[in-house]
């Protein structure tokens, strides 16, 4: 019955009209009403009053950088920084923008994302739109009110255009322009949400992209963790050579895990793309207890790829996770997921988890 009710959410009349619209329609949706509210008067007092945790402990360090919370949002929910204001009033411990990208970047025509019936979980075919580089530097450039104190990250990938030979130039423009404005970053070498999947595994081909990463930051006087984001379908033998590549480089940590391409190649999917959501929760959850032990708990590692509830959440911290990044639970489960958690993650209590009934639903347990 714990585990029934904490992983229930009440659907609200909003959540649900958002679980009938197309996946994509629906989150543009979210994001331009989030906007909307922001933009009013009290508009983020009341976001805070209704989403934000409400308890008082530590607050947890992480990467050298001191956060709200271990739970944020992932990249891919807010790609182009236009919500970094209303996510910081709801009370997330940090926000990862991006991709983003070194020019502006349509991605794949639409539709791009689809719910996979049943399963609580998203195909993302949408080739990591981007609004480009000076879109991103214009909404981190200036700390305000609700950025202030919100710890920044930033995902880099790749464009499906970029020839072979430019892809490390690639992002490393990103990475030195976006330097002095962020807080970290996540090196994304898990690129497969288009037709043309870019998921370098080799040392040699990592090494390639983030050797020119660290030999710019070692002429700055300002410290950036560097993080890699990982595909949930490396082999045993493919994560170790991360791992060794985490502990004989200045690689400051992990993120674990992004889409799965080839759970989209088992689904049939022939024009590529990702599967994120529920159907990701257990690989997640496995592939960062095994970097965690394989390193014995001593680098930082941002868990993401399933986190739909809030038991969730609670298994990859218990994981060896350091940080929780959410995106798909956000857009299927609602925005309460976030204060759901921290009273989960505070208290042993039942009746102290808010929000929570058992009013189930067959396509999206979900709350607004």
């Amino acid at each position: 019955m714990y585990n029934y009710i904490v992983t229930t959410m009440r659907v609200s009349l909003f959540q649900h009209i958002l679980s009938v619209l197309p996946a994509e329609v629906a989150h543009n949706l979210r994001m331009r009403l989030m906007r909307a509210a922001g933009a009013m008067p009290m508009g983020r007092m009341w976001m805070k009053m209704l989403y934000a945790p409400k308890n008082k402990e530590p607050h947890p360090q992480v990467l050298g950088l001191t956060f709200r919370n271990p739970i944020g949002v992932a990249a891919g929910f807010d790609p182009d920084g236009d919500n970094l204001q209303n996510l910081g009033a709801m009370g997330f411990g940090f926000v990862e923008i991006g991709s983003v990208m070194s020019r502006r970047h349509p991605g794949t025509p639409r539709p791009r994302l689809k719910r996979i019936s049943g399963k609580q979980s998203l195909l993302d075919r949408s080739g990591y739109p981007s609004l480009g580089l000076e879109h991103a530097l214009g909404k981190v450039r200036k700390r305000r009110k609700h950025t202030k104190h919100l710890v920044i990250g930033c995902n880099i990938s790749k464009m499906t255009s970029t020839h072979p030979e430019d892809i490390v130039k690639e992002y490393l423009r990103v990475f030195r322009n976006m330097y002095q404005y962020v807080d970290f970053f996540v090196i994304n070498i898990a690129c497969a949400t288009s037709a043309k999947p870019y998921e370098p595994r080799t040392p040699d081909e990592i090494r390639a992209i983030i050797d020119p990463l660290f030999e710019f930051r070692r002429g700055q006087l300002d410290y950036r963790p560097v993080l890699l984001k990982v595909s949930p379908d490396l082999t045993r033998e493919e994560l170790d050579a991360i791992i060794d590549i985490l502990i004989e480089t200045p690689l400051d940590g992990i993120e674990a895990v992004a889409g799965s391409s080839a759970m989209a190649r088992e689904m049939g999917c022939t024009t590529g793309g990702a599967v994120s959501g529920a159907m990701l929760t257990e690989k997640a959850i496995e592939t960062v207890r095994y970097i965690a032990q394989k390193t014995e708990h001593n680098y930082p590692i941002i868990g993401s790829g399933g986190m739909m509830q809030p038991e969730d959440i609670k298994r990859m911290l218990e994981a060896g996770a350091s940080l929780v990044a959410l995106n798909t639970g956000l857009r299927e489960n609602g925005m309460r997921l976030l204060k759901a958690t921290t009273k989960l993650l505070n208290t042993p209590e039942i009746q102290e988890i808010a929000e929570i009934t058992e009013t189930p639903n067959t396509e999206t347990t979900t709350e607004q």
